[in-house]
């Protein structure tokens, strides 16, 4: 008998006869003689509904209170799958992220998990139930509901996998598994069989949307092989796992792009000990991720700061800049939203040299700026324009030899 954690994303949620199709791969897994815990999301649509009436209601909501409204989406589908399946004649419970009890940080719509207390969960599995557990959502030490950020379900099902030291944890989702890039924007892309931790941190963290970055995190962490894979056939998927030779031979595994970016550029800066600091420091202390990061070479003591962070979170920014800027008395703040991030990924870079030329020339040579770069042992990114996002996917893609 194995424990298994399955974690079923919105598309696999998303009406009532899928969520009945997840019921049945469920009772297969199962019936297998398995001990079986499911995490889902909300079903495909509802959290963008919650989030748009959120925004409606103020420009900039109180964190405390979106996490209650969003929170909600995940409620409905663990209610509609236990109560399926117990029509079915199996046991099942539903819990809600604060009934595990999931305890978060309290940092609003973004929160970290720091404990998860299994007590529960194991009584109902010796029980012979089949446990259902809202993703996405858990409880801060002042009770408060909190959310784990966008995708925070996959992150709720390898915690969950971790703290239960399940054998395997299999996300589920609308694609069969992890592609070398987007297959929407690539057609002769293909699909990978297995892929490292740290690859996959790197191509979560860099736009590839199919885990969230902390799902990896927790996977590296606690050594839980999770395999992604489609809720929409048998296909097996991409086994994500530890390091080995074999994928130490590969000099580009992925190519990664997220739109979801915008720049920042903080304009005649004095160029002193600390500004840095003054500049990022109140963004942190807002919760604000700060991505990129470029500050030019100082001309007449003074230079120029520019650094990248999400859409999402450009307006709040935005705010937290210009009041740092009258301090440090810089020129101007500028922002542009068009902008996107495009990357290579894989763990060959480490003992390949030239990765970075090939990569600059191959943009170069189809018209293709680059504004900024950053740089890893086994990643390189670049800042262009949104426009030439689909033909950057394309030519890297093509040029480091990624084709089916």
């Amino acid at each position: 008998m194995a424990l298994v954690v399955q974690k079923y994303g919105g598309t696999s949620v998303g009406t009532a006869d899928r969520i009945k199709n997840v019921a049945k791969r469920i009772i297969k897994t199962y019936e297998a003689g398995n001990d079986v815990i499911v995490v889902v999301s909300a079903m495909s649509g509802e959290t963008n509904k919650l989030v748009a009436l959120a925004n409606e209601m103020s420009e900039i909501p109180d964190g405390r209170e979106y996490d209650v409204v969003v929170a909600t989406g995940e409620q409905v589908t663990i209610g509609l799958l236990a109560m399926h399946l117990k029509s079915l004649g199996y046991k099942a419970r539903s819990y809600q992220g604060w009934q595990v009890p999931i305890i978060t940080d309290s940092i609003a719509t973004k929160a970290r998990i720091e404990s998860i207390d299994d007590k529960n969960i194991r009584a109902d599995l010796k029980d012979g139930a089949i446990v259902i557990v809202a993703g996405f959502q858990g409880i801060d030490a002042a009770g408060n509901v909190t959310t784990l950020g966008r995708g925070g379900s996959d992150t709720s099902a390898v915690a969950i996998a971790a703290a239960l030291k399940a054998d395997v944890c299999e996300i589920y989702t609308d694609v069969d598994g992890v592609y070398t890039t987007d297959p929407n924007i690539c057609k002769e892309a293909r699909k990978v069989e297995k892929i490292s931790y740290d690859e996959m941190l790197e191509l979560a963290s860099l736009g590839a949307k199919v885990l969230q970055i902390r799902s990896v995190e927790f996977a590296k962490k606690y050594n839980v092989d999770v395999h992604v894979r489609s809720s929409l056939n048998e296909n097996t998927g991409t086994m994500v796992t530890r390091e080995d030779k074999e994928m130490e031979g590969i000099l580009v595994s992925g190519v990664a792009y997220d739109k979801n970016e915008a720049k920042i550029a903080v304009m005649g800066v004095p160029d002193k000990p600390g500004i840095a600091a003054k500049i990022l420091t109140p963004l942190s202390d807002a919760a604000i991720s700060v991505d990129m990061i470029v500050q030019n070479v100082s001309q007449a003591g003074m230079t120029d700061f520019t650094f990248t962070v999400t859409k999402a979170d450009l307006k709040q920014a935005l705010l937290i800049t210009n009041e740092v800027a009258k301090t440090i008395q810089a020129k101007e703040v500028l922002s542009d939203e068009n902008i996107s991030k495009v990357s290579i990924v894989g763990l060959g870079m480490r003992s390949h040299a030239g990765v970075a030329t090939q990569m600059f020339a191959a943009l170069a040579s189809n018209g293709i700026n680059i504004q900024m770069i950053s740089t890893s042992e086994i990643k390189i990114s670049v800042v262009v324009d949104e426009k030439y996002t689909e033909l950057a996917v394309r030519i890297l893609h093509e040029t480091f030899g990624l084709e089916s």
